[in-house]
């Protein structure tokens, strides 16, 4: 099986921007959080949130296809090949394009987490106290100013709460209230201490 050394590994070798691997963590953090909560495997979760962006920063014009490659190629040297095939499946599925494709929880939790991880720490950015005291309704009133971490699909961001709230009940503002969390328990790693 995959580990998680090996999987941060490839994200370092892949990814020479430090924002885009603070990304990984933050959505490895969510991914984990969300496993834990929901009786999920919190490795396969995690594993899945850290790898998905792998391969933006090298070969963004051919995002994810490199890291799903690498996946399946993984997947058919290993006796249980169907945990790193689901990965690649969920990691496909997080691309807006192929949305399609977002038919398994592990799919839309990454849908979910992805776009939304990213904005709030684009929030917490801007505040002196980062993530200490963030609050859904503040991450509500910068999700309405389009210039606010313009490059934050909105779309996206709604779709994830669709997909996650079908799949496991709750409403968005209780879901951005777990990311929060999640992110402010690896804020240390992810250079959001105040």
């Amino acid at each position: 099986m995959l580990s998680r050394d090996r999987a941060w590994e490839l994200v370092q070798e892949w990814t020479s921007s430090e924002r885009l691997r603070i990304h990984a963590l933050a959505v490895e953090a969510v991914m984990r959080d969300f496993a834990r909560q929901y009786g999920q495997d919190e490795e396969q979760y995690g594993l899945t949130g850290l790898l998905h962006d792998a391969d933006y920063d090298r070969w963004p014009d051919e995002h994810p296809n490199r890291v799903i490659s690498w996946l399946n190629e993984q997947a058919e040297a290993t006796p249980d090949g169907n945990f790193l095939r689901e990965i690649a499946h969920a990691i496909r599925a997080h691309c807006p394009g192929l949305s399609d494709c977002r038919d398994t929880l592990l799919a839309k939790a990454l849908a979910a987490s992805d776009e939304i991880a990213g904005f709030i720490i684009a929030c917490a950015l801007v505040r002196p106290e980062r993530t200490e005291g963030l609050t859904p309704k503040s991450v509500h009133k910068k999700l309405k100013t389009p210039a606010f971490a313009a490059g934050v699909d909105r779309n996206e961001v709604a779709e994830g709460f669709r997909l996650i709230t079908e799949a496991v009940g709750g409403l968005p503002d209780e879901h951005i209230q777990r990311v929060i969390a999640a992110i402010h328990q690896q804020r240390s790693s992810l250079g959001l201490l105040p």
